[in-house]
């Protein structure tokens, strides 16, 4: 069984969707973690917007990276450029990916496009994530 950490700023919007979709499409392949360089708790629409397409990440938890030091991780995917770039050193064979997806907790406007905003990086991040178990885990 392959470890696999999605690490983003907050841990709350792209790495929770991410850790959501993996754990769909890996299955029993993988064990899916995510992670933050910060905490910031899981944005309620995240939870809203993955539950629009059958996904329940309503108990995943905010993780600090630091609470995943030892793990030794087999992948590691940055889902935006903060966490690329002060992403810590894993002293393990992890092999690092990075996708800059598009942050939809900084959308702005009324409710309706600030969702619409929230289901395209979904799509986003669902397409990336059904592509990096077909390409790594298969």
């Amino acid at each position: 069984m392959k470890n696999i950490l999605v690490l983003c700023t907050g841990n709350s919007c792209r790495s929770q969707i991410a850790e959501g979709y993996l754990r769909h499409f890996a299955g029993e392949k993988a064990e899916i973690y995510s992670a933050g360089i910060e905490t910031h708790g899981v944005n309620p629409k995240a939870i809203s917007i993955m539950k629009e397409d059958g996904i329940d990440i309503s108990k995943h938890t905010s993780n600090n990276i630091d609470e995943y030091l030892d793990i030794d991780f087999d992948f590691v995917i940055t889902v935006c450029d903060n966490a690329k770039e002060h992403c810590p050193f894993f002293p393990t064979k992890a092999k690092k990916f990075h996708h800059n997806f598009p942050d939809p907790a900084k959308s702005k406007g009324i409710e309706e496009e600030v969702l619409e905003e929230f289901r395209q990086v979904r799509q986003m991040i669902k397409d990336y994530s059904k592509q990096f178990v077909s390409d790594n885990l298969f």
